[in-house]
């Protein structure tokens, strides 16, 4: 069991890191790269992203980081490990809210906006859509980012 819980805590660990740097990346460099575009382009190019990520290692550091954090924290339950426990289900809750919810409730209906949008007015279109998505985005990877530190800390303190 002590093992399995290792292993698992690091699987945490490594999810977290990886969809961390993935909203990072789209804050620092794919979004203002797309803002230093002609606006037609960059909403064709942030479609075209969308559609994308759409994919199985994206989906798995998407989705991965809630059920090997809830797992973990059993897991150290098992093993009388409460403090350690508590940091990992505190870790597994706050990207649940940071990262899926936001994304489902925010980033994803934006997104969706910005496809189905008949305006041919590229300027608005993106000068609407950039700046809110932008800053979305960065609760996201900020609230990521607690979630690695709390689950780093949990492994730590077991």
């Amino acid at each position: 069991m002590l093992t399995l819980t290792l292993i698992v805590a690091m699987l945490t660990l490594v999810l977290l890191a990886g969809i961390f740097g993935a909203f990072f990346t789209y804050s620092n460099s794919v979004v203002p790269g797309l803002d230093n575009t002609e606006p037609e382009k960059a909403v064709e190019a942030m479609r075209k992203i969308n559609v994308a990520i759409i994919n199985p290692p994206f989906l798995t550091t998407f989705i991965g980081p809630v059920i090997t954090g809830a797992i973990t924290g059993f897991l150290l339950l098992g093993l009388d490990e409460t403090n350690s426990a508590l940091l990992f289900f505190a870790g597994a809750v706050v990207y649940l809210i940071g990262g899926i919810m936001i994304t489902g409730g925010i980033n994803i209906p934006m997104n969706n906006a910005l496809e189905n949008s008949t305006s041919t007015d590229w300027e608005k279109r993106w000068a609407d859509f950039s700046p809110r998505w932008k800053t979305w985005n960065r609760v996201r990877a900020l609230l990521s980012l607690v979630a690695l530190v709390l689950c780093g800390v949990g492994l730590y303190v077991w």
